[in-house]
């Protein structure tokens, strides 16, 4: 699942997604928390890739609300922003990575495979 407010940032999410080898992968997009949490429990994706400032529901807030809802879904932050309070608040909330813009193919290859192996 890919939550970002911007439909463009979403749709280079993805391509970077293919081209970093995930392309066999279907993706559910989320325009912000608020739509992801509606979204969540039906689609029940096996990663959610979510920009962390956003109307409505921001990331860390939707990664909480999942959480305490007992979700244990992959979850990772692509954003802007990648201070190291933000880094150390989004694994204290169950995070797994934060991926900083500007990404690269291979930034999501070394990031997310290891996760993704993970059981």
């Amino acid at each position: 699942m890919i939550v970002d407010d911007s439909k463009s940032m979403r749709m280079i999410v993805k391509r970077t997604l293919k081209q970093a080898g995930f392309d066999t992968m279907e993706f559910e997009e989320a325009e912000d928390g608020t739509d992801a949490l509606a979204k969540i429990d039906d689609y029940m994706p096996q990663l959610v890739l979510c920009d962390w400032n956003m109307p409505e529901m921001n990331g860390i807030d939707f990664l909480k609300a999942i959480r305490a809802a007992g979700n244990t879904v992959k979850f990772g932050f692509v954003t802007t922003e990648s201070t190291a309070e933000m880094r150390a608040e989004a694994k204290a909330a169950g995070a797994q990575f934060l991926i900083a813009k500007p990404f690269t193919a291979e930034t999501f290859e070394k990031t997310l495979q290891p996760v993704l192996r993970q059981p």
